[in-house]
């Protein structure tokens, strides 16, 4: 199947007069179903509507924008698959060089706040088309909402933006109905009642019904602690089985969000994922060196969406939501029989996975008749009795594709739930995952290690790390094999004090961890940890969280992390002084730096203890004593 018409010459290619509809988004078209725009656009075509694409198209001047002309039933409008601000700008406000989602890997290529640029752009070249706009950006920006880059609340994205709709969450269902009922004649106001779309009416129009009513945008604005009540309201109702109209009166005007759009089932998302993708991007960027945001999933599959972990930091139980469907057994065996006809594959799956690539059935049985509770997670801070855990399914699964002609290893590389796995009473799935699907490091992410930081995060206690590494290197150790576990950490996420840092790095030290690159807490717009940032407040008890926000203690956490790395000693002398821990500065081996009068002999060529940093020269060792490649080896040989 031919890509998408991208231009106008593209368009009469086709034969066709005029299109129906003209999709916009920040990204380089990439016709892969990892990437929504892809599934958007198949999806449209598949029901018979005619589609052009306009990639990255120059904001500055008004060309791309003219050169289908009107399209028949409207625009669809996204920032491509992550926020534009993401990807412009570090978590430390700096731009970023390079985009994985643009072709040649340059930024540069979209504007800032890109669905309100572009929007705005269609609004004032065709004032009465139907501008529908979707996707993570304005998904999650939905609502007023805090803005990092701002440091500001800023309003819903409906009103900046100009548009008349925005399809929240995954979208293929309101798209496929909106499409229909546009192709039929019916005027926008006719969509209204769709569900998963928020829509604006003017006050004077509005008729009351029963409603969850948030404080307004102008109450978030003027109180954190209004704005922390909203947060927690909107992800309350952010439920397809439960979840009720939630409005938010802006000014004049007043934005509904009808309930959530029920989540795909399983004969859906096959079909969903058996359109005739090319899986790869347009030769026109070949010239450019291609998308690089292609190589990591070309020849990974999804099986599976949603995710009942719920982690205060992320955005999908907002976006993508907690409930969790799954694909048939036999779609993913066809999708990868699909790899053997291509002549870039080499054997190896890359992933089969997920939001959460361990989860395959709904949380519990009542979540499918009730919906997910509103009060409590299922897996922190204990798992919930009433979980179901099984990996059956998905151990069936790998096993089949392990059988394929052809396929030479299936890996695992999206997130693990460790805590998930370590409820399952077999250990049939984590004796095979160590077996066969880990090609020498299993990344997963307990994030912290202080119990009251893990809290704040939504995450289970460390404790429950600890015993998975503990299974993990014992079944590693029994089956030779030479692996291990790579954790990811984050500092500086709100109710992480410069103490509780001290104590994440006693932890890394303890357990010979050295992580290359540290995560500094990322206030994204729609998450409950970016509104802890943001007001000082955990919506869910209204209680005060202590929230560091300043460059300096920032850095020191980040540094504390790396405390081993010869560049950061200045700064976790520092910040060991300032959290009163002077003890962890010396010689002795429970020390984390040595003073700096001994810099000169920072490199263990002193008399007394080695520093941490070179202690583990050319490799470490995992728990059972077996050698492991040192992830710093290279670093080091720099340095020297």
């Amino acid at each position: 199947m031919a890509f998408l018409p991208m231009n106008i010459k593209e368009v009469k290619a086709r034969g066709w007069d005029e299109v129906d509809f003209v999709y916009v988004m920040g990204d380089s078209y990439v016709d892969h179903p990892s990437f929504g725009a892809a599934i958007i656009t198949r999806v449209l075509e598949d029901c018979g509507y005619k589609v052009a694409v306009l990639s990255q198209p120059d904001w500055k001047n008004d060309a791309d924008f003219l050169q289908f002309g009107k399209p028949r039933l409207g625009f669809f409008v996204t920032a491509g698959n992550i926020d534009s601000m993401v990807a412009h700008y570090t978590v430390a406000k700096r731009k970023r060089s390079d985009d994985a989602y643009t072709a040649g890997g340059k930024n540069g290529k979209r504007p800032d706040r890109a669905v309100t640029v572009y929007s705005n752009i269609i609004r004032r070249l065709y004032p009465d088309s139907v501008i529908i706009i979707g996707g993570l950006e304005a998904s999650l920006r939905r609502f007023a909402h805090y803005d990092y880059w701002k440091n500001t609340v800023m309003p819903s994205v409906l009103f900046d933006s100009k548009a008349d709709i925005i399809s929240y969450g995954m979208g293929e269902l309101q798209t496929i109905e909106m499409a229909k009922r546009l192709s039929e004649g019916y005027p926008v106001e006719a969509l209204y009642d769709i569900r998963g779309i928020c829509y604006a009416v003017k006050t004077s129009d509005y008729v009351p019904k029963t409603v969850v009513e948030l404080p307004s945008y102008e109450r978030v604005c003027e109180s954190k602690k209004d704005y922390a009540i909203a947060a927690r309201k909107e992800l309350e109702e952010a439920d397809a089985v439960r979840g009720k109209t939630l409005i938010q009166r802006h000014g004049n005007f007043i934005l509904i969000q009808n309930p959530p759009m029920q989540p795909l089932d399983t004969k859906q998302l096959d079909y969903v994922y058996s359109l005739p993708y090319e899986r790869w991007y347009p030769q026109c960027y070949e010239k450019l060196g291609g998308v690089p945001g292609i190589q990591e999933v070309l020849f990974s599959i999804t099986h599976n969406r949603g995710c009942f972990g719920a982690c205060n930091f992320c955005s999908l139980a907002f976006h993508q939501g907690r409930a969790v469907t799954v694909r048939s057994k036999q779609s993913v065996i066809d999708e990868a029989k699909s790899f053997l006809n291509d002549k870039r594959f080499k054997g190896y799956i890359s992933d089969v996975g997920g939001p959460t690539a361990n989860f395959r059935l709904p949380s519990c049985e009542k979540q499918k008749k009730a919906g997910l509770c509103k009060s409590r997670k299922c897996l922190a801070p204990t798992p919930c009795p009433n979980m179901q855990v099984s990996h059956t399914e998905y151990l069936d699964i790998l096993r089949e594709l392990r059988k394929l002609d052809g396929i030479k290893k299936v890996f695992i590389r999206s997130g693990i739930r460790f805590d998930y796995l370590m409820e399952d009473q077999s250990d049939e799935f984590f004796e095979e995952l160590v077996k066969y699907h880990i090609s020498g490091q299993l990344r997963v992410a307990p994030e912290h290690c202080s119990a009251a930081v893990l809290d704040r995060m939504g995450k289970p206690h460390i404790e429950t790390y600890k015993k998975f590494c503990d299974k993990f290197y014992k079944l590693t150790g029994r089956m030779s094999k030479d692996q291990y576990i790579v954790p990811y950490l984050m500092s500086s996420h709100p109710g992480s004090t410069l103490k509780d840092a001290v104590e994440l790095a006693l932890f890394c030290k303890r357990e010979n961890i050295h992580p290359k690159q540290v995560q500094d807490f990322y206030p994204t717009p729609g998450t409950i940890s970016t509104c802890m940032f943001y007001t000082g407040i955990d919506p869910y008890t209204m209680k005060e969280v202590y929230v560091p926000k300043t460059e300096e203690e920032k850095s020191m956490q980040r540094a504390l992390l790396q405390y081993f790395i010869p560049e950061n000693k200045q700064k976790v002398i520092k910040a060991l002084i300032k959290a009163g821990r002077k003890d962890l500065i010396g010689y002795d081996s429970k020390c984390l730096v040595q003073p700096m009068s001994n810099q000169n002999n920072y490199k263990g060529n002193n008399k007394g203890q080695k520093s941490s940093y070179n202690s583990n020269k050319n490799n470490s060792r995992n728990r059972n004593g077996k050698q492991i490649k040192d992830k710093f080896a290279k670093y080091r040989r720099k340095k020297k």
